[in-house]
């Protein structure tokens, strides 16, 4: 099976170019914007017909699309996220390679959740943000496509090669900083928020299971379990060894401070800056799994602590 991944050196799209490539039934091509990519192609400007052309000289079996973007203003995260995909889904109606779609989406294409709730995928989305709201587009471009496609809609990735400026990516600079600098205490804001955490190697599992699956639609991928970010920062504390105090700064929802990743000063041990739910999806967000369990064969096999394990050995490297 013949497989072009776009997007292979992202932070999930490495994962998944590894997994398929342990497969050795898959013959795998890699298209990005990165000069280590097979092809070089930018989705986001790249037009149609080009991609038309190369999808019809390579002829893949299933097209694997793990890019986009996580920051930036709506006008960028439309670019990454939802032109690119409408260029993808045009270039597969025009070529005559009848590939199979995988598409990342996220979580925050739902937006909040009430808490205690687990969301399944016939939910209602109300992203909370400009980056739920590009994915969702995105998401509807696939599912009125008329291809044979599945969206994976992913929630909390977590695991080695975390962004360092991801929540818990946060946590793990801080602790580093404050074992390297010595500190009995760490004041932290912003752990009120729960989310549902799952490895990005469970990802990958996800994603190779889809592609090789006739399941079509949207499907959860996530843990089924959400966690409070405090939690996840006692958990670290166990991992890394650290034996100081964690003190928490949260104050109310709309007005949640940080303190994760900024060093203390002598004054307050902290620089706080605003957090407002950044990924727009309220205090709480758990996925509902059952759906990815049924159809695709899948489960979460990595727990959080494995997880947070690998996290911190990538932040104690820079001890």
């Amino acid at each position: 099976m013949r497989v072009l991944l776009i997007g292979a050196n992202g932070y999930l799209g490495r994962f998944v170019a590894e997994r398929l490539l342990a497969d050795p039934a898959v013959q795998l091509t890699a298209l990005g914007r990165g000069d280590d990519a097979d092809v070089r192609f930018d989705l986001a400007s790249g037009s149609p017909g080009a991609l038309t052309r190369f999808l019809d000289a390579v002829h893949p079996g299933v097209v694997i699309n793990c890019a986009g973007a996580t920051r930036g203003g709506a006008r960028e995260l439309t670019r990454h996220n939802t032109v690119a995909v409408a260029t993808v889904c045009e270039a597969l109606r025009r070529s005559g390679c009848g590939a199979r779609l995988v598409q990342i989406g996220c979580g925050a294409e739902y937006g909040p959740s009430q808490p205690g709730s687990s969301t399944a995928e016939d939910a209602v989305p109300r992203p909370g943000g400009p980056y739920g709201v590009s994915k969702l587009a995105a998401t509807e471009l696939v599912l009125g496509s008329g291809l044979d496609a599945v969206v994976l809609r992913v929630f909390s990735p977590a695991g080695p090669g975390t962004p360092a400026g991801s929540p818990l990516g946060r946590l793990a600079e801080a602790m580093r900083r404050a074992m390297q600098s010595g500190d009995g205490e760490l004041k932290l804001g912003g752990l009120g928020a729960q989310r549902d955490f799952i490895d990005v190697r469970d990802v990958a599992r996800a994603v190779h299971a889809a592609s090789l699956s006739a399941a079509q639609g949207v499907i959860n991928i996530g843990s089924g379990r959400a966690v409070r970010l405090r939690d996840a920062a006692a958990v670290l504390a166990r991992v890394a060894g650290y034996a100081g105090a964690l003190h928490e700064l949260d104050g109310p929802p709309g007005s949640l401070r940080a303190a994760i990743g900024h060093p203390r000063t002598d004054s307050d041990h902290a620089t706080p800056v605003a957090y407002p739910y950044p990924d727009g999806c309220g205090s709480w967000q758990q996925a509902d799994v059952r759906t990815a369990r049924d159809r695709l064969g899948w489960r979460p096999r990595i727990n959080l602590e494995e997880s947070l394990g690998d996290i911190w050995m990538e932040a104690a490297c820079r001890i």
